[in-house]
Formats: C-alpha cells, structure tokens, sequence
C-alpha cells in the first residue's frame, strides 16, 4: 500500500506543476495579482509531494521491499545500509525521481528568495520552473515509474551494480543534477524577460547568484565524477572522453561563458542579447546530457538504459523546450538595446574572446559526441570518436583562455590601459617561465621534457597573474572593500584553473604506467619506488568475496606503504577491480590487480606512478569554491524597496517587471 503512496504523490505532483506552468502566466497576462499568488503556495506544494513520493522509494529500499520491481533489481539483503541510500537513484527511475526532486529544491529556493522581485516576473519566473517539472514528472509517471510491482515478491534483489558501490557515487549524482537543474533557474529568468520585455541588467542581476550556485554544483559533480573514475574504474585516469562524461561538461563551459557574460551585461549594459541565448543553451545542454544518459543511444559506461521508448519521449521535450525558447528569442532579441561601447583593447574585449572559445569548444565537444549517432543514422558506419578527436582540439580551443586569462582581471571596463596590460605580460611570463620551469624541474627529478616544461610554465603563468592582482588589491584598496565576495570568488576559481593545469598537465606528461606479472617474492621497480608483491589471500566483505594482493612498496630502502587492491566478486557474478592508492600532495602511487597468471601465484598487475595528479581535483575545488562565494555579495541581494513592501506594492497597471529593484 505504501509504494502506491508514492505513486499517487508523484500524480499529484504533476497535477500542482501543470497549475503551477499556467495559472501565474495567465495571471501575469491579465494583470491579476490572486492568480500570480498562487505560483508560490502551488509551487511549494508540488515539491512536498514529490519529496513524500521520494520519501516512499527510500523507505522501500530501507525496508528491502521487493515487491517494487526498481527494489529488487537495485539491492538486495546484503547491501551496507549506506548503499541502500544511493541505490535509490542507482538506475533509471530512482535517478530521475531525484533529478525532480532537486529542480524542486530549486523552485523552493526562487518562491522564498523572488518575495522581493517585481510580482509579474517572479510569477513568469515560477511557471517556466513549473513547466520544466511538469514535463519531468509527465515523463515519470507514463514512461518511468519507480513504483511498479513485482509480483510475487523474491525473497532477495539482484543487487545494486557493483561499480556504483562506491562512496563516491554517493556524493557524485546528487551534486552533478544539482547543477543540471540549476541552470532551469538561469533559463527561467531569461524566459520571463523574454515575455515581459523587459530585457536590459536588471534581469541578469538577479540571474547572476542562480547561475554561479548551478555552475559550481556542476563542477563540484564534475569533481566527483573524475575522482570516482579514478578509484574505482582500476584505468588510472581521470577523464575519458566518455559520451556521458562530455554531456555534463559542454553546459559546464557554456555556463562558465554565462557567468562572464552576466558580468558584461550587469556591469556595462553590453552583450544582452547574447546572454540570454547562453541562459537558453545552458539548460538546453543539460536537457541534452539528460536524453543522452537515459535513452542508450550512445554507448557509455555512465548510461542508465537502452528504452527507445525514453529516449524519444525526452528528446520530444528537448526539442519543445529548446524549439519554443529559441523562437521567442528570435521574435525578442531584435528588441534588445544595446549597451555601453567598448574598446578593442578592455576587459570586456577579452571576456567576449573567451566567451567564443567557451562556446566553440562546446560545440566541438557536441560535435565529437553525436558524431557516431549520426554516422549510424545515416548508414555511415558506427564510427568511434575519442581522445586523438577531443584532446588537442580542446588544448587549441583552450590556449587563447589560458593566454589572456592573467590579464583579465587588470584590464580596465571600456578601455584598457596598454602600460598595465604590458606590465602583466612581463611579470606572468617571467614568472610563468620561472616558475613554472622550476616546477617542472622538480617534478622530473631532471631536465624535464617540453610536455612537462609547457604544463609546469602554463600552470606558474596562470597562478603569477592571479596572485598579482590579489596583491596589487591588498596594497591599494582600503581593507573593507579589497575582496568583496564576487571579488574572493572570480580569484579562487582564476586559482583553481592554474592549479588545475598544474595537475592535468603535469600528470599526462609524467606519469608512468607499467604492467607487470609478479610472483609472490618478486618485485619490479618504477622510477625510484620498488613494488613487491607478496601474495593473494581472500577477503569477505558484507556483500562480497574479493581476492586482496598485498604490495610492499619501498624507497632508498625503506617501506613507504603497504598497499592491498582487490578483485570483488559480487551476488550478480560480477568481478569488480578495486584499486589500491598511496595518495600524496605530489603524487599518486596506484596498483591495480588483475588476473591469476600460471600456477606458481603469479598474477597480472598494472601500477602507475602518477605526479600532481591530486592537483587536478584540488584545482576543481578552488573553482567550486570561487562559485559559490560569488554568491555571497552584497549587490546580489535585492530588496524591497516601496515603504518595505517592494515591488509587490506597485499599481499593477505600471507593469512591475519595468521597475527598478535596489541591489
């Protein structure tokens, strides 16, 4: 009786969001202020109910009910109670009942914190928000029911995957949707300027704390996601080209293109057209990372199912959603004033530069990844595009980036000045060469190889310009207003990216990676470290048997770690590597087992040296740090501004959507 609960939330869910995407348009159409006040209430109550109905699939994996169908094949008796949390968004239907749920937190976040908007773009701002769920919840409850009955119930489930059983799968979906849904916001409020007219700064000061919140989620994902990658897949990489990996990274750089973008637009007026066709591409991406997951069209390790039936609904809505967004942009942006000029030489100058290798990267990732779907489609053969496709083109796409990335910060809004300008270049590439030659040095234990020299230098340049001006504020600006939040965020994701190229670069040039068949007793040396291996032993776990090695692993003489990877084997019959880790600041040792090779206890192992390679995650976390305190300043903050009563209390003939609000 319980899970039927759920069900019924989830229909009365949809009924709430399908009130909640026409009623305060319609209110907003006719001026009528009962209308637009039920966008709130109706919003509110439309993400309780999709909670209860969450509430219920938890329970019912906590409570082993096997009579759900999604139960029984994602856990079993077994599965550590923390697994059974996870499980619930392990596979298709549990995954996309989270994805509504989170784009319900969202909404939650908009009715509490839009109280102080103009009334008739806050209601237009809740119904997109409103129809985005209902074609969400629509889907579920016709195509993706988690509620479905199994009859006669088993006495046991088919476990959770394997390669989900992982403490990062815990952390990784839940904050990369967080992201997907967030940038729903972004789009929300580029849509209601869109219908209401009213599309000059206004809109984008508002916007700009929702897409940063949207943006550092994603990365924070992203993070994850290539951690995860790295421990557990037994590869020793972090980033694979992966269909499903390249999904959720193409509306992270158009994000990352929209938040430059809202800077130009709140601050010089300039660029609004294109920022909000970014805001419609942004969420219009992540609507396609969704459809790429869950409709099996293309091959990857992250993908949930093969239903065509799935697939097509969701791409149906795609092209609504991205159709109708496009064709109201067509019919508006004509309108769109233009801003404050700007100079050739300006920060504005470099922002548009980069904004259009964001983009193009973007689109060449695109490319790159439906390439093999269309070449199927129209009998071309099932074609696979990879690293030698996505990598150099991506570090071409990404020079300019890196290159005028110290100089944006001290080029001034509308005209530069060319001694400033000069003086950075100078003092980045001095260090940038310095350092980064140094960095490289050590890194090598040596001469350092050009690949390495470019990653060490690139990275010292980067990392040169931010501290630069980190300083040049700390001499000249008076200790209250040196690093407002916006401030502190733009210099700890500039950070995070020198350190993140630091890492990525660093690893890919020196890593070593060596395969190997050992016999109890026997070592092999890698650079300076001597890995022995000492045996295989079994190992029970609480829901599987593993095969453990034990390595011993020395330098100058002396033991440094004791590692012990695994070969699980799960209830399903699936052997899962499990990989064996001595993590440092500067660098990774990693041991893979692999197979029983002969009958004197040889087995196959595969060991890398990996330096800096922790750098590429720590650089990630400056970067989602930099996000979120973005959204801690003090002009993102708006406030009622008419005898206390904001915006609300403005005759309703005057069109609120026009007024100006305090920031």
């Amino acid at each position: 009786m319980i899970p039927e609960l759920g069900q019924f939330a989830l229909i009365l869910a949809l009924l709430l969001a399908c009130v909640q995407a026409t009623i305060p348009f319609l209110g907003a159409w006719l001026e009528d202020r009962p209308m637009m006040a039920m966008a709130r209430p109706v919003a509110i109550g439309q993400v309780a109910f999709v909670a209860l109905s969450f509430g219920i699939l938890t329970w019912a994996f906590l409570t082993h009910d096997f009579s759900v169908a999604y139960v029984a094949q994602n856990s079993n008796l077994t599965l550590p109670w923390y697994y059974l949390f996870s499980a619930v968004w392990g596979a298709q239907e549990g995954s996309l009942l989270l994805w509504i749920l989170l784009l319900g937190l969202w909404e939650v976040a908009v009715v509490f914190r839009s109280r102080s908007l103009p009334e008739v773009f806050a209601a237009r701002v809740i119904g997109v928000l409103g129809l985005v769920s209902a074609g969400f919840l629509l889907f579920t409850v016709l195509a993706s029911n988690p509620f479905t009955r199994l009859l006669p119930a088993p006495l046991n489930g088919a476990d959770l995957n394997p390669i989900l059983q992982d403490p990062g799968l815990i952390m990784h979906p839940p904050l990369l949707y967080m992201g997907y849904v967030g940038f729903s916001v972004a789009f929300a409020f580029a849509i209601a300027a869109l219908l209401g007219g009213a599309m000059d700064d206004k809109w984008v000061r508002w916007s700009r704390p929702w897409t940063n919140a949207a943006w550092g989620f994603l990365t924070a994902g992203i993070v994850f996601g290539s951690w995860w990658a790295y421990t557990e897949l037994g590869w020793g990489g972090w980033w694979f080209w992966d269909p499903v990996e390249n999904a959720s990274f193409m509306p992270w750089l158009v994000g990352a293109a929209l938040i430059h973008a809202q800077a130009i637009t709140e601050k010089r007026g300039a660029l609004r057209a294109w920022t909000l066709l970014l805001s419609i591409f942004a969420f219009s991406l992540s609507l396609l990372g969704t459809f790429l997951v869950r409709s099996g069209v293309l091959t990857s390790v992250h993908a949930f199912t093969s239903d065509p039936r799935r697939g097509i609904f969701i791409l149906i809505m795609l092209g609504i959603a991205v159709g109708a967004s496009l064709l109201l942009y067509a019919l508006r942006a004509p309108k769109v004033t233009g801003g404050k000029r700007f100079s050739m030489l300006s920060r504005e100058t470099l922002i548009v530069i980069g904004n259009l290798m964001f983009v193009i990267s973007a689109a060449m990732i695109l490319i790159g990844t439906l390439y093999p779907l269309i070449g199927d489609l129209f009998g071309l053969g099932r074609v696979s595009v990879g690293p030698p496709y996505f990598g150099p083109l991506f570090m071409l796409l990404m020079a300019p980036i890196i290159l005028l990335l110290p100089f944006g910060a001290f080029a001034k809004w509308g005209r530069a000045d060319n001694r400033t300008l000069l003086r950075v270049a100078w003092m980045a590439g001095g260090a940038g060469i310095i350092g980064g030659g140094l960095l490289a040095f050590a890194a090598s234990g040596g001469i350092p190889s050009w690949r390495a020299l470019l990653g060490g230098v690139s990275a010292a340049y980067v990392i040169a310009g931010v501290l630069a001006y980190a300083w040049k504020r700390w001499r000249n600006v008076p200790a209250g207003r040196r690093y407002p939040a916006e401030m502190a965020g733009m210099l700890l994701g500039h950070l995070g990216i020198g350190i993140f190229l630091a890492g990525a670069l660093l690893t890919s040039s020196l890593s070593v990676e060596r395969d190997v068949r050992l016999a109890p007793g026997q070592s092999t040396l890698i650079g300076s470290y001597r890995f022995q291996f000492q045996g295989v032993h079994n190992v029970q776990g609480p829901n599987w048997m593993a095969h453990q090695g034990t390595i011993v692993v020395g330098r100058n003489g002396k033991t440094i770690a004791r590692l012990y990877p695994q070969q699980r084997e799960y209830p399903r019959g699936i052997v899962q590597t499990k990989s064996a880790i001595d993590a440092g600041l500067f660098r990774d040792l990693y041991v893979a087992l692999g197979e029983p090779l002969g009958t004197q206890g040889a087995w196959s192992l595969r060991i890398y040296d990996k330096p800096f390679v922790r750098w590429i995650w720590l650089g990630g976390l400056f970067m989602t740090l930099g996000g979120f305190i973005t959204i801690a300043d003090r002009r993102f903050r708006v406030r009622k501004t008419v005898n206390g009563t904001g915006p609300k209390s403005l005759p309703t003939k005057l069109k609120p959507e026009l007024k100006e609000s305090t920031v």
